[in-house]
């Protein structure tokens, strides 16, 4: 598909993306809320160990709207994943939107990352894989300025979380893993594994908006 093309399906996607979110969001509500993520969420270097042990991802500072249609694809079946799953199938929409806007809120005293290109520029390699998906016309030349908040911050996310989820999207069929996104899925499918895992580095190594607050286990 042309990139042309691919933009035009991102920006119809993303208006159902945001539907999702067309309640008011209340931060406060949602820091009481979080009592059941941040046992995973709320600890630096968590690591999930089933279905694949890697480290559960930064969500202080992501942007709400994208955090809202992840949490509905879960709910949804669109996103595969037995924990996530079940915690997103108890909420409401006004769930989402406050732990949504907690979660961002959470990110509000970090640096801004400069804009513009990176100044750790990619290798030849590297940059020839990153230019076969186009992947900065949607997440933007530095990771951390998408196109809409509706797509995530990925600069400085973990490695191996980003490589977790960018093979999710290349399987089907499976109850416990997987990703159904039809633009992520045609642009994970052109990879293999070495090469995914080769993009999850570079993107995680790069300046971000992304943390994790520490926060207790007993609230």
């Amino acid at each position: 598909m042309r990139p042309l093309h691919l933009l035009a399906l991102s920006l119809m996607l993303m208006s159902g993306a945001f539907s999702t979110s067309a309640v008011a969001q209340d931060a406060k509500a949602g820091e009481g809320k979080a009592a059941m993520c941040v046992g995973c969420h709320g600890i630096v270097g968590y690591q999930s160990s089933f279905p694949e042990i890697y480290k559960v991802p930064k969500l202080a500072g992501q942007n709400a709207p994208y955090i809202v249609s992840a949490l509905a694809a879960y709910k949804k079946g669109d996103r595969q994943h037995p924990t996530m799953r079940g915690i997103a199938a108890t909420l409401t929409d006004q769930d989402m939107a406050d732990l949504a806007a907690f979660y961002e809120a959470q990110g509000k005293d970090v640096a801004p990352v400069p804009p513009g290109p990176p100044k750790n520029a990619p290798s030849a390699r590297v940059a020839e894989l990153l230019k076969k998906a186009n992947c900065t016309s949607c997440h933007g030349e530095n990771f951390n300025t998408p196109i809409s908040p509706a797509y995530p911050k990925i600069a400085g996310q973990y490695p191996d979380y980003l490589y977790f989820a960018l093979k999710a999207y290349q399987i089907d069929g499976n109850p416990k893993v997987g990703r159904n996104n039809a633009i992520m899925g045609g642009m994970a499918r052109q990879y293999t594994h070495a090469e995914l895992k080769e993009l999850a580095t570079y993107i995680g190594s790069l300046p971000g908006a992304l943390q994790t607050v520490p926060q207790s286990r007993f609230r």
